[in-house]
């Protein structure tokens, strides 16, 4: 699994559907929809500071995208370096071909937080009989 997966799967923990492929998670919502999850670059090349949620529609295509970006969600972090005295907002960088964070790694509460997000964008879409069986799996 590489780290764009590992990451994904960190937020989507909650769907046992969940497929990943290359730097995307694809989830099911019902019959025909689906939710298509990924990192994304917002104006600097290998620096992704957010993840693009896609409803998709499996005969229609795409039916509405969002972008959720790290610094709405999480906000400023405070670190232990002289370089960030104001924190630093946290992304994902690609150096000599490596992902990793870079200089803040989030923790397990700012994944819940993220995750919060993506099932309120999930719930939109998904199907009234995929709605019924994820609120009895709860």
């Amino acid at each position: 699994m590489n780290f764009f997966e590992q990451n994904l799967k960190k937020c989507t923990e909650s769907y046992d559907n969940a497929k990943f492929v290359g730097r995307a998670v694809y989830i099911t919502l019902g019959e025909n929809n689906r939710l298509k999850l990924q990192f994304v670059t917002l104006g600097y090349a290998d620096h992704y500071d957010g993840i693009r949620l896609t409803a998709l529609d499996k005969n229609s295509g795409t039916i509405d995208s969002m972008t959720v970006r790290f610094k709405d969600v999480w906000g400023t972090k405070k670190i232990n370096n002289p370089n960030f005295k104001n924190g630093i907002v946290p992304y994902v960088w690609v150096c000599d071909g490596k992902a990793e964070w870079y200089a803040y790694q989030p923790t397990p509460r700012d994944f819940e937080l993220l995750s919060e997000q993506i099932d309120s964008y999930a719930e939109l879409f998904m199907e009234q009989s995929q709605d019924l069986s994820m609120t009895q799996s709860m």
